[in-house]
């Protein structure tokens, strides 16, 4: 965006100041692009099944030891060895492939 303002004032400025305008454009961009990776590189997104593990879930079909619940609007097969009914909150303890292994949220 300075970039382009700069280019656009070059053509409006006498000669010295419209080099000095877009070298101006040249330098704002090159710290914008240095600190936004900067930022990329330090602000990962947590995904996958490291960012499900601790999560809370409802259970949708019981699991007795297995049965499905919803995670953030999608459903997930799941396995329960103390058991959850339907509407019950559980945690999600691990993945095992694509199985949700959960436990209860007060044991």
């Amino acid at each position: 965006m300075a970039l382009t303002v700069s280019i656009i004032a070059a053509l409006f400025l006498p000669w010295p100041l419209n080099l000095l305008s877009v070298l101006t454009g040249l330098t704002i961009e090159a710290v914008e692009i240095t600190w936004g990776l900067r930022l990329a590189r330090k602000w990962r997104p947590r995904t996958g099944a490291e960012a499900m593990i601790g999560q809370e879930a409802e259970v949708v079909v019981a699991c007795h030891p297995a049965g499905k619940v919803r995670v953030q609007g999608e459903l997930w097969d799941a396995r329960c060895d103390e058991g959850a009914n339907v509407g019950e909150s559980v945690r999600i303890e691990s993945l095992e492939g694509l199985t949700l292994v959960v436990s209860r949220s007060g044991a």
